[in-house]
């Protein structure tokens, strides 16, 4: 037996894929936990919706394979566009899915097929400002504490069972960049955090 089984409590690591449209700083924060060979997953597979994604690169960098699937080609046949990334997944025999800033809806069809399995990060306290900007919303809603979501996807948007929050509290003169960072901060410590909870089996979908 190899010393990352022991570690691992001989359980073989999860293999896991991530989802990005953008730079992924998410993605590389779940990249940088899991270099522990103790951490319970392995990212073997970054996918992008865009060819100009920056985190391709980074993952790239990584030694982790990339695939592209421009959302573009299939025009609006949806359906389409998600056969194509399950069958990514199935080729690479993908466990669990982490969505780090993927700006695409998932149909029903796609989100059923990984109930349990499929993961998003969300900047807000959901059910808290579901959706897009957030943080402006937040702000003009003069809440006093913001934060992050990580939970298991489900068919509406932002309506899965929360995994871990943490918040972070609403400074006076804060804009929404400086929000922002705030958040993000804080992303990069529960999205890792999360992961391990559903690899290691102690968290499943409601």
């Amino acid at each position: 037996m190899n010393a990352q089984a022991i570690l691992a409590g001989n359980h073989p690591r999860k293999r896991v894929a991530i989802l990005i449209s953008g730079r992924g700083s998410n993605m590389a924060a779940l990249i940088e936990a899991a270099k522990d060979e103790s951490y319970p997953a392995d990212i073997v597979l970054v996918m992008s919706n865009r060819p100009d994604a920056a985190g391709l690169l980074t993952a790239s960098a990584a030694g982790i394979a990339t695939v592209l699937i421009d959302h573009m080609v299939f025009g609006r046949d949806r359906g389409a566009f998600e056969r194509a990334i399950q069958a990514a997944l199935e080729a690479h025999r993908i466990e669990i899915v982490c969505l780090a800033g993927f700006m695409r809806l998932l149909t029903p069809w796609f989100v059923n097929r990984w109930s349990g399995r499929l993961l998003n990060i969300h900047p807000a306290l959901l059910p808290a400002f579901k959706g897009l900007h957030t943080h402006e919303r937040a702000l003009a809603a003069g809440v006093k504490t913001h934060g992050a979501t990580v939970h298991f996807v489900a068919p509406e948007m932002d309506s899965g069972s929360t995994i871990i929050q943490a918040q972070v509290p609403v400074m006076p003169g804060d804009l929404p960049e400086t929000l922002a960072a705030r958040v993000l901060e804080v992303e990069h410590k529960i999205y890792p955090q999360a992961l391990r909870l559903v690899a290691e089996g102690r968290v499943g979908a409601a």
